[in-house]
């Protein structure tokens, strides 16, 4: 190979060191060219020297995730093949045939249709099994999920022709699907809890969540809604302008909802504009240490300004905003450019200097430091303290978001046996295979979506099922442990079920009763703790 060649595909991590060296100051005297010729020689006489063939291709992505791991632990390499996948839960869409699906028995099985995909469009159903893809037999080969994506994902407009097992009919059902733009939803649920609280629970931040959550409230509030509760349990974020979108739902006009601030990029402020849906009436947001980024923004926000209550435990602490850089082979960077900081000044950002490894583990660390079950493990001294802007309540920074009102976890109904159950995957195996043998009956008893959420119980044979494949996968059957876990056990089986059955929403209906988190968010609006914080919400 010439050095021409060596040099063209050094390109892209030439170009990361052009804009991160100054970043990472490395070398004050040498400049960002003699950086950049140091790597281009390095590389020049490994290929003409190394003893064995070098893979240059990946060298570059090797010291590209190197450098970036090497600056903070949320800049990101995309390679190309690997980026159109990673947007699409940010873009809120994706291209396919619009199902979810389960591989059940070395079979890929239709859980439900998108609603107005193609396939719902075609009638395919769920517990319809897909044997054949373009005529190639995918049933009983050992696919993957990855295997499945590669077949049935596609650009829009063009098609694919699949052969589907339904029931017991011997005969394949063939259907033409033409591929289609297929949403990503971003609001799992919403309902009114009762005849005045409303409840929506909000997965991602993507470009259609907004348009979903304004959906959402305009329903509720048609229902009587008068106070809301905001499920961000578990949200990891993703784009900073629908975080402040759905932040200037809750604020009046002229509030400070965010700013950002970096070397390279000066202080922006991002300030409420409109006039939002629910900018009156009690606010609660449920919050977890899975809370992260954009949802630090907006539950930031939301108690900077005395607007509502924080409920639940600390969440992730993630306060750096990235933005994408594209590189010369249809690659991509992360880059963190700025850190954000609420209204108070508070950068919600948790250290990182121990490493990448370090910094992943520590929320898997606050249940072994004791932070899950009391916040009286948490060092909090004066520097972390920062007023609210109306009430002058004190918050802390440091770190993630620190509730209002903490709720520690609840282990009552915890067990090897139900751990080593959910690790296995076997509470939705069993649901699919319960319905998959019962879905007619199950369908004609249970059409009333209110009368199953209220007076369903769990049979005996799901009960069963759940314990057989348990022992077919090496988790034996613990008696003590089987009736410690029972409540909680049900009561995930009977979630799921109402998912398979309903929608992603009936599931919430049915688990969040024990939700420690939403029972307490109901609590705080019922027992005085929301006025007694002075914030009215009137």
């Amino acid at each position: 190979m010439t050095q021409r060649l060596v040099q063209s595909a050094l390109f892209p991590l030439l170009l990361m060191t052009l804009m991160l060296a100054p970043i990472h100051r490395v070398g004050a005297q040498e400049n960002v060219q003699d950086q950049g010729e140091k790597f281009n020689t390095l590389l020049y006489y490994m290929n003409r020297m190394y003893v064995d063939t070098v893979d240059l291709d990946g060298l570059v992505e090797t010291a590209i995730r190197g450098m970036l791991e090497e600056l903070d632990p949320h800049s990101v390499y995309i390679p190309a093949e690997d980026l159109q996948q990673a947007d699409e839960p940010l873009n809120g869409n994706f291209e396919g045939i619009g199902v979810r699906f389960n591989i059940m028995k070395d079979t890929i099985m239709v859980v439900s249709t998108i609603a107005g995909g193609p396939s719902e469009k075609l009638g395919i159903m769920s517990g319809d099994r897909i044997v054949e893809v373009d005529g190639e037999n995918v049933a009983g080969i050992g696919i993957r999920n990855k295997g499945v994506m590669e077949r049935l994902k596609g650009p829009k407009g063009t098609h694919v022709e699949v052969g589907i097992k339904r029931g017991r009919d011997s005969e394949l059902l063939r259907f033409d699907i033409e591929r289609d733009k297929i949403p990503i939803y971003s609001v799992d649920a919403h309902y009114m809890v009762d005849d005045r609280i409303g409840y929506i629970k909000v997965n991602r931040f993507s470009k259609e969540t907004m348009g979903e959550l304004i959906e959402a409230l305009d329903d509720l509030q048609s229902n009587g809604m008068k106070d809301l509760i905001l499920d961000l349990q578990g949200n990891g974020g993703g784009m900073l302008n629908t975080a402040i979108a759905m932040g200037d739902e809750f604020l009046p006009d002229d509030k400070l909802i965010v700013y950002t601030d970096g070397r390279a990029f000066p202080r922006e402020d991002r300030i409420a504009e409109v006039e939002g849906r629910f900018e009156k009436g009690r606010l609660v947001v449920l919050v977890d240490e899975s809370s992260a980024s954009a949802s630090e923004i907006v539950s930031g926000a939301v108690q900077d300004w005395d607007r509502g209550l924080i409920v639940g435990r600390r969440t992730f602490g993630k306060g750096l905003v990235q933005r994408p850089v594209r590189l010369p082979d249809g690659s991509a960077v992360r880059l963190t450019v700025q850190q954000y900081f609420t209204p108070s000044g508070r950068c919600i950002q948790k250290p990182y200097d121990e490493g990448v490894d370090a910094y992943r583990r520590e929320k898997y660390e606050r249940f072994e430091k004791g932070e899950l079950m009391s916040l009286d493990s948490l060092e909090l001294p004066d520097s972390l303290k920062y007023s609210t802007l109306i009430k002058g309540r004190t918050v802390y920074g440091g770190g993630g978001i620190l509730p209002d009102v903490f709720v520690p976890i609840d282990t009552s109904m915890n067990s090897t046996y139900f751990t080593d159950l959910l690790r296995k995957g076997l509470f939705n195996r069993s649901v699919l295979e319960f319905v998959d043998a019962n879905r007619a009956t199950l369908e004609r008893d249970h059409a009333d979506r209110g009368a199953f959420i209220r007076d369903y119980a769990v049979s005996q044979e799901l009960l069963d099922k759940i314990v057989a494949l348990g022992e077919g996968e090496e988790v034996p059957f613990v008696e003590e442990d089987w009736n410690t876990s029972l409540p909680a056990i049900e009561l995930r089986l009977k979630a799921i079920l109402a998912r398979n059955l309903f929608d992603t929403g009936a599931f919430y209906e049915v688990f969040n009763p024990i939700n420690p988190v939403f029972q307490r968010g109901i609590e705080v609006l019922q027992d005085g703790t929301y006025k007694a914080a002075g914030i009215s919400g009137r």
